[in-house]
């Protein structure tokens, strides 16, 4: 178990960083796209079409990542002041009742929506916007996988905390 756990973290640590180096080009490219249609008056569907293909890359697949660091909402009014136990409760709870059904579902609702725009090799509607509509959409069922293993390796960490065995921790 601490292995699948170790290995699950790993790819989702390497990813979620290797995805951190999209965000300064996002930046960039908006700017680009400001400077360009309210300085010199062009607009560049393609540059903005790239950024919100960057933008739905870093959200939908470093959604695991965000997972791994308890970077996602979470009420915790009394969560804080639980025991290592009573957490591993909670959070598997949550996995099993919630994360795991949910990414479930988005898989299930998105791979037709996802096969069909493969099929017909999906464009924009846009002129002179970008011919790539198809992998924009594939991130919905890949969020849905990536998202799933790092809640399995969750629920791993849970686990061996409640048979009293030492889980790999979070950090990198």
């Amino acid at each position: 178990m601490k292995q699948c756990v170790f290995l699950i973290d790993s790819f989702t640590e390497r990813f979620g960083r290797l995805l951190a180096y999209l965000i300064p080009l996002m930046m960039l490219g908006t700017a680009t796209v400001v400077v360009m249609r309210y300085g010199f008056g062009q607009g560049l569907t393609a540059l903005q079409e790239s950024v919100n293909y960057l933008h739905g890359t870093v959200f939908m697949l470093g959604a695991a990542y965000t997972l791994k660091h308890g970077g996602h909402v979470r009420v915790d009014i009394f969560y804080h002041r639980y025991s290592a136990r009573t957490k591993a409760w909670v959070d598997s709870i949550g996995c099993i009742v919630f994360l795991l059904p949910l990414c479930g579902f988005i898989l299930i609702s998105s791979w037709d929506f996802a096969a069909n725009a493969w099929a017909i090799r999906e464009t924009s509607v846009e002129p002179g916007g970008l011919p790539f509509v198809y992998l924009l959409k594939s991130l919905l069922p890949l969020m849905a996988i990536n998202l799933a293993l790092q809640g399995l390796a969750e629920l791993l960490r849970n686990a061996l905390v409640l048979i009293n065995q030492e889980a790999p921790s979070h950090a990198d």
